[in-house]
């Protein structure tokens, strides 16, 4: 199978209340994260993120706190201004204010071992890469989407799921998400590092990875 952006359903609008118990949310938030980080958000996509459903629940947590700030700020979005804002962030004149790629964050140089080890590990899943992506596979968009494509693979299980987590996302992205989260140039990008650090910590609990 290959890697490449999956296209939001945008007719639906999606709860997101109890997101450590569907795996099709977990997979859904997974591709909503690689959208918003992979180009500048389409009008679609804003339009899917404006009609997801508030929650009536007393106690939504961390997630559903994040999707609610992610809606309200999609609610207030201009798309011309987002895509300046997002080239400013991760693409810039030589280097975006961020740095979306794993080996880097885990390294400190692009295109270090860690690419190398995930595109073995990618081999070994039967996971190929999009001929036409540009960008190296350790970007954040990508790894959000292999994650999307593993949770919906039958033949994938769940060992080998937490253990791709383990070695290509989990040693970084709470950092990136972090930097996201505290960066000048984001405004519409802030509730989406404050998405991703949540997601991240409950996948964390889904996946049972102890910290140390």
């Amino acid at each position: 199978m290959d890697v490449t952006k999956r296209d939001v359903n945008t007719s639906e609008a999606v709860s997101h209340s109890e997101l450590d118990d569907d795996g099709k949310l977990r997979s859904d938030t997974y591709a909503v994260l690689a959208s918003l980080l992979s180009s500048p958000p389409s009008q679609d996509l804003i339009d899917y993120l404006r009609h997801i459903s508030p929650s009536t629940d007393g106690d939504i947590g961390e997630v559903g706190k994040a999707w609610q700030q992610l809606r309200l700020a999609a609610l207030q979005a201009d798309i011309l201004i987002l895509d300046d804002e997002f080239h400013t962030l991760f693409i810039g004149v030589g280097r975006g204010a961020i740095v979306p790629f794993g080996s880097w964050h885990m390294t400190g140089f692009l295109m270090d071992k860690p690419l190398s080890d995930l595109r073995d590990d990618l081999k070994a899943l039967g996971i190929e890469s999009d001929a036409y992506e540009k960008d190296p596979e350790d970007h954040i968009a990508a790894l959000c989407e292999t994650m999307a494509l593993i949770i919906g693979a039958d033949d994938i299980d769940e060992s080998r799921e937490r253990q791709f987590f383990l070695r290509h996302i989990h040693p970084w992205a709470v950092k990136f998400f972090n930097e996201l989260l505290s960066a000048k140039s984001a405004d519409f990008y802030k509730p989406v590092g404050l998405l991703g650090v949540a997601f991240m910590a409950l996948e964390k609990q889904y996946l049972n990875i102890q910290t140390h």
